[in-house]
């Protein structure tokens, strides 16, 4: 597998974290964990599959992929190229018009959302060019042609870096102390722009959080006390939806997760 990152143009950098493309020669399988950013892929060549606990099914040439509580495992067939855009984490509200919740747990053709006629100028003149630079160039131009020019939401923007630094385990309830919002108002904003309720999305950052700071140092029980579990049932059954194994079993895999 060959991965090559790109940095957005200036005028994309509030929005979009980085784009990636990815390139398998030989196929291969790669477990995915949830992630709190959205996803837009454009598939260059080949074809990718994805599955979960309950389905395969094979992804379409552009798409964009929702927040999601499990895990899944992509595909990819030999000769397959793909490029991602990686929003950032309230970025994709400035782009895509759908309240992003209805994204949640699925991956849905972007024609479903986008003029299926632009959809398929951008898919031909992906496998026409030659250079990985076009493409990207490609795809920011698109996604500056779709921009709503508009500015991230402050409020939203605020709540998430208490997430963050409180590594998923703050109150909902105290996101919004001194702000001019009621519960059910500010829950509904969340939703629309993140893709998930400030619940689900604290949960996913307190289980990430808890899986890149263990280490051999620390014991299970260790880690999950630090990250807010005192219960070790409760923590194994959050652990096996997040990842699809049991912490024993995921610490000791070799299969690649990102």
């Amino acid at each position: 597998m060959k991965v090559e990152k790109f940095v957005p143009r200036e005028i994309l950098r509030p929005f979009i974290e980085h784009f990636l493309i990815i390139e398998s020669e030989e196929g291969m399988q790669n477990r995915i964990l949830p992630s709190s950013s959205l996803v837009l892929s454009f598939r260059i060549q080949g074809t990718i599959t994805s599955q979960d606990e309950k389905s395969k099914t094979r992804l379409p040439y552009s798409a964009i992929t929702g927040l999601r509580k499990i895990f899944r495992v992509l595909e990819y067939s030999p000769k397959t190229s793909t490029v991602l855009a990686i929003f950032k984490e309230a970025g994709a509200s400035n782009f895509i018009k759908e309240p992003l919740h209805r994204i949640f747990g699925s991956t849905i053709s972007l024609d479903d959302l986008i003029s299926p006629r632009i959809i398929r100028e951008i898919e031909e003149k992906l496998s026409d060019m030659k250079t990985n630079s076009q493409r990207i160039a490609l795809i920011e131009n698109f996604l500056i042609s779709e921009w709503k020019d508009s500015q991230p939401d402050l409020l939203i923007l605020d709540s998430i870096q208490k997430i963050h630094k409180s590594k998923g385990s703050i109150k909902i309830q105290d996101l919004i102390k001194g702000v001019p919002y009621s519960m059910d108002s500010f829950e509904k904003k969340f939703r629309s722009q993140i893709g998930t309720t400030p619940k689900q999305f604290s949960n996913m950052i307190r289980m990430k959080n808890l899986i890149d700071d263990h280490s051999e140092d620390k014991t299970l029980t260790e880690s999950a006390y630090s990250a807010g579990y005192f219960d070790q049932a409760h923590f194994i059954k959050d652990f096996k939806t997040f990842t699809g194994e049991t912490p024993k079993q995921f610490f000791k895999r070799i299969l690649p997760f990102w």
